[in-house]
């Protein structure tokens, strides 16, 4: 896939898929040859399940990349090797930081108390970034209700004129995914019901009270909302092709 063209490409399927629904996005992201070598990039986490269903659908074999930040939550490890049985996942690959980069920047597993953007970075975004080279184009499970730096997000997305980003679930609310995880009956993560509507790495994941924002219990008091996965040259990808805003 031309890389120089993927700005205009993206603006093209947002215009195309304007009115469609998210399996119409799905099932174009897996048979467009357009958008070259795809892989879902799944957490494992609160919502996950239904992309991951969809894919069992119609390409289990698809890659599905796990970040393992070996910080995560123990009902996560276990959600997500049950979850890949349960499917019957064929291409699930645990990513993981460089065993050299964690002994030389974090060997006491401390850094998400001092600097946890460091922290994210370490063992998300780099690792995330290796595991997508030789991709054109990736899934992410991202909704415009999952908080302020979502409210514009679109199907597909520009990743700095590197590769793609497609969102199928971009203009799902809550309970479109309860709706889809109830129809399909579904396994929930298993601390969605002890307060967690957002999972990420245990130190930095809190419960959020009711009526607080999905995502409040994720890095709580800290000026954060985001690991990092989704920035790309330090800034945080938003909607459209091109639009971005600091991280």
């Amino acid at each position: 896939m031309p890389l120089d063209g993927i700005d205009t490409q993206v603006t093209a399927l947002n215009a195309r898929y304007r009115h469609h629904g998210a399996t119409a996005v799905m099932e174009t992201a897996l048979r467009d040859a357009d958008l070259g070598r795809i892989a879902l990039v799944s957490s494992f986490g609160a919502e996950s399940v239904v992309l991951l269903h969809m894919v069992s659908v119609m390409d289990r074999r698809l890659p599905v990349l796990f970040i393992d930040t070996e910080m995560l939550f123990a009902e996560t490890l276990t959600y997500q090797m049950e979850l890949t049985e349960r499917l019957r996942l064929e291409n699930v690959q645990v990513i993981r930081a460089d065993r050299s980069a964690l002994f030389e920047r974090d060997n006491e597993n401390l850094l998400h108390l001092h600097d946890p953007d460091a922290c994210c970075h370490l063992r998300k975004t780099e690792p995330l970034q290796r595991a997508l080279e030789g991709y054109d184009s990736w899934i992410t499970g991202r909704k415009r209700y999952q908080g302020a730096t979502r409210t514009n997000l679109d199907f597909f997305e520009s990743e700095a004129g590197l590769r793609i980003k497609v969102n199928p679930l971009a203009h799902w609310d809550k309970g479109d995914v309860a709706d889809y995880i109830a129809e399909n009956r579904l396994p929930r993560h298993p601390l969605v019901s002890r307060g967690y509507p957002s999972v990420g790495c245990a130190p930095c994941t809190t419960r959020v009270n009711d009526g607080e924002d999905p995502r409040a219990g994720r890095w709580r008091d800290l000026d954060k909302v985001e690991c990092g996965i989704h920035f790309a040259g330090g800034r945080l990808v938003r909607s459209g092709a091109t639009e971005q805003t600091p991280g």
